[in-house]
């Protein structure tokens, strides 16, 4: 098994995890001031980031490769496919870096005017679209389009 399988295997298997535990975390965690989020994110976190940098590393030569006959081409669905998902793991880990390394600083305010609202629509959001794109980018890996 080479290595773009097992890169594969683990951005599917992360996005898988984080999924399920953003949808069954209300089932089991109550938030308090004290904990408002389940301490499973201490662990989904830096795998998170992972996942995204690993997504940015496959991504961007399978989208230079997709626009190698220049701009004037005609789009190609593999052209689409594969711009997509590197801007879509670019933008989706700007989201996710600021919102974890807020998270992570001593002091929890965000830029001003902005609260915990903010943050919990931004890690929705986060959470949503992650999942989508390690499993696309995964399956790619997995069938050797890449």
């Amino acid at each position: 098994m080479d290595s773009r399988r097992i890169i594969g295997i683990v951005l599917i298997g992360i996005g898988v995890a984080v999924a399920v535990h953003t949808i069954v975390e209300p089932l089991y965690h109550v938030s308090s001031e004290a904990h408002p989020y389940s301490p499973l994110w201490t662990i989904l976190d830096p795998l998170m980031g992972l996942a995204i940098v690993l997504g940015l590393i496959v991504g961007y030569p399978r989208m230079k490769r997709a626009s190698s006959a220049g701009p004037d081409a005609p789009v190609t669905w593999e052209r689409l496919s594969a711009t997509t998902m590197f801007y879509g793991f670019l933008g989706v880990g700007i989201l996710f870096f600021w919102s974890w390394f807020n998270t992570m600083s001593v002091s929890a305010d965000f830029a001003p005017g902005k609260g915990e609202n903010v943050s919990a629509l931004v890690w929705m959001i986060i959470d949503t679209l992650l999942p989508l794109l390690l499993g696309a980018t995964g399956v790619s890996l997995l069938r050797d389009d890449a």
